[in-house]
């Protein structure tokens, strides 16, 4: 397995996702980080967009997810994106982040995040 990376970090998208009617109701900015394991050696030797990610279309399929159908858990949230990018036959694993940063949270916080690895089986 190639130990190559295209990752996206900082992508912000809107959604509703949350248990508590609130965040459903008036939505928040998520933020994803997306590391894609592959072998970029193809797409390189031939200077071959079709053999890697387009990561401008990985960066609007992902926006979707977040601005698509609502979750509870952001736990859901990461497994839907980590779907996505695991769609492609290209892609061997995956790390995906879910930030959170206003989160319905009563003390003084920078983030929260939940990380999730997924391998193709």
């Amino acid at each position: 397995m190639s130990a190559d990376r295209i990752a996206l970090k900082g992508l912000r998208a809107r959604g509703r996702h949350g248990v508590l009617a609130a965040e459903r109701e008036l939505g928040q900015e998520f933020v994803v980080d997306a590391t894609l394991f592959l072998d970029t050696a193809p797409a390189a030797a031939g200077d071959d967009l079709t053999k890697t990610v387009h990561y401008g279309e990985l960066a609007q399929a992902l926006a979707e997810v977040v601005e698509g159908e609502p979750v509870e858990l952001i736990e859901t949230l990461a497994q839907r994106l980590a779907d996505v990018c695991l769609a492609s036959e290209l892609v061997h694993k995956v790390e995906v982040s879910v930030h959170k940063p206003a989160a319905p949270i009563p003390l003084p916080f920078d983030d929260v995040i939940v990380t999730i690895e997924r391998s193709r089986v």
